[in-house]
């Protein structure tokens, strides 16, 4: 017979997003069911953020090992066994899935359904035995690898963020198709791990993120012997032997050991039954109101699959609104204006706010750009490893409306800029503020003081200095 739950929330998706409502919830005194069909975590612990960065550490350390020279040290040059870096990426994921596991849930007091649910009805969702009838639900059944079009790519084996990872063979020449974040990281672990790499999309990297600061990212990977080809389709794909080959419409081919898709992701919807649950959604995800509401007002969405910023960081900021509106009637909205994201390679690269282009396109002759290279900061000097920027635009009030950053660490050196934009902080807050020396720190203060620079050093302040000293 079929069970009939009747919590105070149901939370669909066991991901980032899902385990943050669901633990804070619980943890606040309410009730709660989760529902998980396949692995906890999700997409971050299992196939993404953790394994992903782990892979990268272990092709930064293959990298400075290579750089030793410059250092005045000698080592042999580093032999990559492919299965034991596998490994090492499976124990980091092993380490941290405790804390997401349904045992942890379930000792939190949440009740915990594995099984695909479905709605069939605006207030009712099935679940295996069990039917779930909330005060609310939350949807966070996040996202999944998109698979472009691409003539013969149905026949011929080819890699995702959700298999490359358990990958132990020897990659001898890594085909990319996407050069987004995701294809971007991935093709710089490879490269360090001694592949070669060639990168193909159908448009610019990286579209998201500051031209000018992407060139410079570009020029890094191309020194690292990637082949970059942007702005070029694919004709088709087929298996010759042992190779994967792409065919470009020119006729060009490229021929590889694996192929990895990373054109960009899709929500999970198919099997969610909105119409049933009369929400409303398109191929971009759930539409939601800045309250995170759905068209179904006692039903919410966070994450991959609320059509919106596609990061773990928007899912975990996307739970606390979810929760103090759902549990408390508080009427908080989601603001991306301090939104930031870094793409993980090396150097990092990390935006915050509205980009150059963006913020000339609203507010056009008062935006002021200031830039300072990471080639004058001393520590970037004592690293040997000078290459990179802050940028940073501002209105000529002196108000913060963006920063970019390419920096090794450039995810930690862009919060005081998302700090500043979302206190709504002026220029003058950064360049007054003491930075430890010699830290990369020192180059976003150096960047805000470029500010003041037309005006600290023009004729009339050095007029004014002339008079107070005649003035004793």
């Amino acid at each position: 017979m079929r069970s009939t739950l009747t919590p105070d929330l149901c939370v669909v998706g066991g991901g980032a997003g899902g385990l943050a409502v669901a633990a804070g919830a619980v943890q606040l005194g309410a009730s709660v069911v989760l529902v998980e069909r396949g692995a906890m975590g999700g997409e971050c612990l299992n196939t993404g953020c953790v394994p992903s960065k782990s892979l990268l550490a272990a092709a930064r350390m293959a990298d400075l090992w290579r750089k030793a020279p410059a250092f005045g040290l000698d080592y042999p040059q580093p032999r990559v066994d492919w299965n034991a870096v596998a490994d090492s990426v499976e124990r980091v994921v092993g380490a941290l899935a405790p804390n997401d596991s349904a045992a942890r849930f379930r000792a939190l007091g949440a009740t915990v359904v594995a099984a695909t649910g479905r709605f069939v009805g605006p207030q009712t969702l099935r679940a295996g035995d069990a039917e779930i009838r909330p005060r609310r639900f939350v949807i966070a059944s996040g996202s999944q690898p998109a698979i472009p079009p691409i003539a013969g790519l149905a026949q011929v084996p080819y890699l995702t963020n959700e298999t490359i990872f358990a990958n132990r063979t020897p990659v001898d020449h890594l085909l990319v198709i996407g050069g987004g974040p995701v294809g971007i990281e991935l093709a710089q672990a490879h490269r360090r791990l001694g592949a070669r790499v060639t990168v193909f999309d159908q448009g610019p990297i990286l579209p998201r993120d500051d031209p000018e600061m992407v060139a410079l990212l570009a020029e890094r990977l191309a020194a690292e012997g990637i082949a970059l080809r942007p702005r070029i389709a694919i004709a088709a794909v087929s298996q010759e032997k042992d190779r994967l080959a792409v065919r470009l419409v020119d006729g060009e081919r490229i021929a590889g050991s694996h192929l990895l898709v990373a054109a960009g992701r899709r929500p999970n919807l198919d099997e969610l039954g909105l119409g049933a649950a009369g929400v409303a959604a398109d191929h971009r995800g759930i539409f939601v109101d800045t309250r995170l509401r759905t068209s179904n007002r006692r039903i919410y969405a966070v994450g991959d699959v609320a059509n919106g910023p596609q990061f773990t960081h928007a899912a975990l900021y996307h739970a606390g609104i979810v929760i103090r509106n759902a549990l408390f009637r508080l009427p908080a909205k989601a603001d991306y204006r301090a939104f930031p994201w870094v793409t993980y390679t090396d150097p990092e690269l990390a935006q915050v706010g509205l980009g150059e282009a963006a913020a000339r396109a609203r507010f056009g002759g008062s935006v002021r750009v200031l830039r300072w290279p990471f080639a004058e900061n001393d520590r970037a000097h004592t690293e040997r490893d000078t290459i990179g920027l802050v940028k940073i635009v501002a209105l000529k009030s002196g108000r913060i409306l963006g920063a970019t950053v390419l920096a090794p660490g450039a995810g930690e050196l862009i919060l005081p800029w998302a700090l500043a934009i979302a206190q709504r902080l002026k220029i003058g807050a950064l360049a007054n503020l003491v930075m430890p020396y010699p830290t990369r720190s020192e180059a976003g203060k150096r960047a805000a003081g470029s500010f003041f620079t037309p005006l600290l050093f023009s004729p009339r302040t050095r007029w004014m200095v002339r008079l107070l000293r005649h003035l004793g």
